[in-house]
């Protein structure tokens, strides 16, 4: 049992590890979970839905979960919502891991969270996610980059999480906390709804090849988290009304209406990838 290690080393151990292979030590990812995940059920008597998506793909392939950001708890359900079996990496703003002298980093780390500089491209953190995909690891995005509501500066659609799925060759899992944002607003009291997690179905980087190159991962990622707000706000994909949500975003509605993308089941995705790697010499 490691009680102290750097943090930058453990940004490059897997996760949980294979059989005899040096990985992150799990005492405090399960000590964590065990606390955390007890208080926010006693609090919000949070519930997952959809998991089987994100088991279908234990053991087979990597896979890049994305999701809305509405409250500074969707990180914690993120990671709560995949244990105790899979652990996802969670990809943090960097100024984060100095706080409180470095302790809130040492905590992140040993959950398998990992920096990432905002408002760059950051080679470091983009080659980092990329090989845990590439390693059967699952990593946390939320590509719009700072909570919805907070502030005055305008959400941004980021393309990096269609890039890293397509360079780790994983699935895009959509994901969403709901009622997360009622728990703290501003001016009102810390509240305590009931809050629901959901996975919703994979999405697959190539099936936007149609397009042209230039906008592949941009149309990919407006589509993913088209599907994240469709889980969030409970309607259909079709409905959400993206343009009000990233004004600044290309709206690619009449682009998927005349030419719908392929919906794919975890188990279909999961099975294929199974096979291709049997089919391999």
């Amino acid at each position: 049992m490691s009680l102290f290690m750097p943090q930058s080393e453990m940004w490059d151990l897997p996760l949980p590890g294979k059989r005899g292979q040096r990985h992150i030590p799990h005492w405090f990812g399960n000590l964590a979970f065990a606390v955390v995940g007890f208080l926010c059920k006693l609090l919000w008597r949070y519930r997952v839905d959809g998991r089987e998506n994100l088991r279908a793909f234990k053991d087979v392939s990597g896979v890049l979960v994305v999701c809305n950001h509405t409250s500074f708890l969707d990180v914690v359900f993120m990671y709560l919502s995949a244990r105790p079996s899979q652990w996802i990496r969670l990809m943090g703003r960097d100024s984060l891991f100095d706080n409180a002298g470095g302790l809130l980093g040492q905590a992140l780390s040993r959950v398998g969270a990992f920096p990432v500089k905002r408002d760059s491209a950051d080679r470091g953190a983009i080659k980092r996610a990329t090989s845990m995909l590439k390693n059967g690891e699952l990593v946390g995005i939320l590509p719009e980059g700072t909570r919805r509501g907070r502030g005055t500066a305008e959400i941004k659609l980021h393309s990096g999480a269609a890039f890293i799925a397509r360079m780790g060759k994983a699935p895009i899992l959509p994901m969403t906390v709901r009622n997360a944002e009622l728990v703290k607003q501003k001016g009102k009291w810390l509240r305590f709804p009931k809050i629901t997690v959901e996975f919703g179905q994979p999405v697959l980087v190539g099936d936007f090849d149609f397009l042209p190159k230039e906008e592949r991962l941009d149309a990919c990622t407006w589509y993913a988290m088209r599907e994240c707000f469709a889980l969030s706000q409970n309607i259909p994909a079709e409905e959400v009304d993206m343009t009000a949500l990233f004004p600044s975003a290309k709206d690619y509605r009449t682009v998927f209406a005349e030419h719908p993308v392929e919906r794919h089941t975890s188990a279909e995705v999961a099975s294929a990838l199974t096979q291709t790697k049997q089919d391999r010499p």
